[in-house]
This record gives C-alpha cells, sequence and structure tokens, in this order.
C-alpha cells in the first residue's frame, strides 16, 4: 500500500479519576494515529494535568507499551520534547475486506504501520465453509510474509458484502452470498486464528475509513459504493458508525425507485436501484450492443476510454442513483458524500451524474455545505477501516489490559 499514513482513531474522553485502562486507552490512541506525540500535545489534547499525565505515561514506559523515539522538532527555549510512539508490535491486527470478486487484506501494527497487504481472487459463491478454509490459508500466508507470529495477532476485522449482525459476526440474508445466511464467520475465524474477531457490513468499513482519512469537521459522511450491488454506509458527526437497531441502516440497494417494476433484483423484490443502476445491472445493458464486455472490469475500462455506448449507460444510472442520494441527503443531512467503485474512479461521469440531481432536488439547506466527492481512499477505504476496527480494538480498556498481561 503506497503513500499510507495513520488516519484519526476515536478517543472517548477520560478525566484524571478514570481507570487506569480508561486513561491509557486514550493516550495509546491519540498517540498510534499521530493525533499527539509529545507530552506538551497530550496535555493540550486531554486537558489532565502535566503531574497526572506523566504518572499515565511513565506507566505505559514501564509497561513497554509506549516508547520515546527521539526529539521533537525544536523551536523554543528549554529542551527539546521526547516523542513518543507505540512499541514496535504493541499488537499486530489484521483486515480482510472482502468482495464479491476479489478479497484486499492487510497486515498491520498498532501504529497503523502497514508490514504486508495483497489482494487475491476469492469466491464467495462457493459457499462459506470453502470460502473462510482459503481466507484462512491466505491470511496465515500474510503473516508469514511479513514475519509475524500467529499468537501476535490481537484482532482480525472482516468487512462482507452484504447485511450483517455485527453482534454475532453473521450476515443475515446476504443476496450475493448463498449459502451464508447466519453462518458464524466471526466465530470460526476467531477458533482458527485465535484473536478477537469483528465482522461489519464492507461499506460500513469503507466509511469508517474514509471519514477517519477526512478532518473530523467533514462528518457525517456518507460513502456510496457502487459495484455488483450498490451499499451505504454513514459515520457520525462524532466518528462512529451508524448501524441502526439490528445493523440494516445504509443498506439503500434495495429502495424501490419509480419505472423498474420490470426488473427483479436478486433480494426478490422488483424494482430495487441495484436491479437498475448498480455496475453489474449497467453492464448486462451494455452488453446487449457490446458483447465483448464480460466483466465491470471491462465496463470501467470502456468508460475511461471515453465508448459512447458505455458513456450513455452509466450516465442514465448515474441519474437513477442521484434520485435515492438526494432522498438520503434530506433524511441524513450529511457533510460529506463520498463514492466508491471502480466505475466511479474510472471518470466523473458517475459524480457528475449525481450531482447534477442531489442539487436540483435537494433542498438549499441541505446542500449549501454539502461535498460531493470521490473517495480518497479509493480501493483501500475498507482496509483502511478495517484496520481502524481492529486497533480501536486493540487500544480499548480491555485490550489494554490483554496487551499488559500478555507482557507482563
Amino acid at each position: 500500500m503506497t503513500d499510507w499514513t495513520p488516519v484519526r482513531l476515536s478517543c472517548p474522553p477520560a478525566h484524571e479519576d478514570d481507570a487506569d485502562d480508561r486513561m491509557h486507552s486514550q493516550l495509546l490512541r491519540l498517540v498510534a494515529s499521530g493525533s499527539a506525540d509529545t507530552r506538551a500535545a497530550l496535555v493540550r489534547s486531554t486537558g489532565i494535568s502535566r503531574s497526572t499525565l506523566n504518572g499515565h505515561l511513565d506507566s505505559l514506559l514501564r509497561s513497554g507499551l509506549l516508547v520515546e523515539s527521539g526529539t521533537a522538532e525544536h523551536t523554543g527555549r528549554g529542551r527539546p520534547a521526547q516523542r513518543l510512539r507505540l512499541a514496535a508490535r504493541a499488537g499486530v491486527v489484521l483486515a480482510a475486506d472482502l468482495g464479491a470478486h476479489s478479497t484486499r487484506l492487510a497486515v498491520a501494527d498498532t501504529a497503523q504501520t502497514i508490514l504486508a497487504e495483497q489482494q487475491i481472487p476469492l469466491a464467495l459463491e462457493q459457499g462459506p465453509e470453502a470460502t473462510l478454509d482459503a481466507l484462512t490459508d491466505q491470511l496465515r500466508g500474510l503473516l508469514r510474509e511479513a514475519d509475524v507470529e500467529p499468537g501476535e495477532v490481537t484482532a482480525l476485522a472482516m468487512g462482507l458484502p452484504g447485511p450483517v449482525d455485527a453482534r454475532t459476526g453473521s450476515p443475515v440474508r446476504p443476496p450475493i452470498m448463498p449459502g451464508w445466511d447466519r453462518f458464524p464467520v466471526g466465530q470460526v475465524m476467531e477458533e482458527r486464528l485465535s484473536c478477537a474477531v469483528l465482522v461489519d457490513n464492507d461499506v460500513n468499513l469503507m466509511a469508517l475509513g474514509e471519514a477517519r482519512a477526512r478532518p473530523a469537521d467533514a462528518g457525517p459522511l456518507l460513502f456510496l459504493k457502487i459495484g455488483t450491488g450498490i451499499g451505504g454506509g454513514l459515520v457520525l458527526a462524532d466518528g462512529r458508525i451508524h448501524r441502526g437497531s439490528d445493523g440494516a441502516a445504509g443498506d439503500i440497494g434495495h429502495v424501490r425507485i419509480p419505472g423498474g417494476e420490470q426488473t427483479t433484483c436478486q433480494c426478490g423484490n422488483v424494482g430495487c436501484v441495484e436491479a437498475v443502476a448498480s455496475a453489474s445491472a449497467v453492464l448486462r445493458a451494455v452488453r446487449t450492443e457490446l458483447p465483448d464486455l464480460k466483466s465491470i472490469e471491462d465496463l470501467a475500462r470502456a468508460l475511461n476510454d471515453g465508448e459512447p455506448t458505455v458513456v450513455r449507460h452509466v450516465r442514465a444510472a448515474a441519474e437513477t442513483i442521484g434520485e435515492v442520494v438526494a432522498m438520503l441527503v434530506h433524511f441524513y443531512n450529511p457533510q460529506t458524500i463520498a463514492l466508491g467503485g471502480l466505475i466511479t474512479a474510472a471518470g466523473d461521469d458517475v459524480l457528475a451524474g449525481i450531482r447534477s440531481v442531489v442539487y436540483r432536488r435537494a433542498l438549499p439547506l441541505a446542500t449549501r455545505n454539502l461535498a460531493l466527492t470521490h473517495s480518497k481512499l479509493g480501493r483501500y477505504a475498507g482496509v483502511t477501516g478495517g484496520i481502524v476496527t481492529a486497533v480501536e480494538h486493540t487500544l480499548s480498556p480491555a485490550g489494554i489490559r490483554a496487551l499488559k498481561q500478555s507482557r507482563a
């Protein structure tokens, strides 16, 4: 992964009388994300007294979770400040962003340094057992490549392309994942890798990665992925994913649109925006005129080349999606909407088509500060969100207690 820099981690407020592990969680997250890496910066970020801070930092230094690593740039009088960083491999995390046809994997430490990453073909239609067997083998191979022992891994975060009950780590009737309904993905992977496993919808993790790669005041953020299906993820202004009551929030691909009554969706309903305007739907329509286009990758290349038939169909799909997005703008009032997926990255046709409808249909109050843009992270959004999720779990109060015990 090129040009990788750490992204923001959530830092729940802590106070001087909080339990040590809660305070240590906040301090380590600030250091891990690069938000504050000196004692003075940590005092400013936390608001606690210098003496209290020093006591907590001394404890973390003694535990080996935190180390001093040289001096910060000196601009005034007095001794230059010592920089702080997480110890090398204070914890190691895994991220797996599973797509309909390919999967991106990464190994990182808790300072968000990428130790190894790769993209692999992984056919979800072969069912959960065979898919997870292959995934486990690939993850173990990636750990060997990164020279990481399996016992060093603290957490794995996985994104699946369908509805997920994050509490149980199980997909729930995912339309493009036959045979996966209620399969205990989290439990199975936890038994295989002997670490915490956090399972979520793939677009939720993309939204989280995208939101954390942007300034904190860019939220709420709505992420839209336009690919084999159409999915949405919402990150609230405080940096948390909005999952709804049962984890179904953001499943916008199954919003019904006028004029699509003759098109059956994989979910069994008719007229879903996913069935009419996703990249796979556009590919089906285009192939009646251009039969040589076999895949979404072919479609994206043709769009990038300006092939007129492809451009026409993509622009029509973008306007259809724009109608749904305009409704979401009124409902959620996001500060930022980021678009991901191969065909959105292939040019500005999708972005321009959605923008034109949103700014025409949505009321001025909802759009006057709205930024509607391409994803900053592109194909790395999901794995970034996975790394954030796994690191925050590792640096939670409970995770820090486990790390201290492992180093005792």
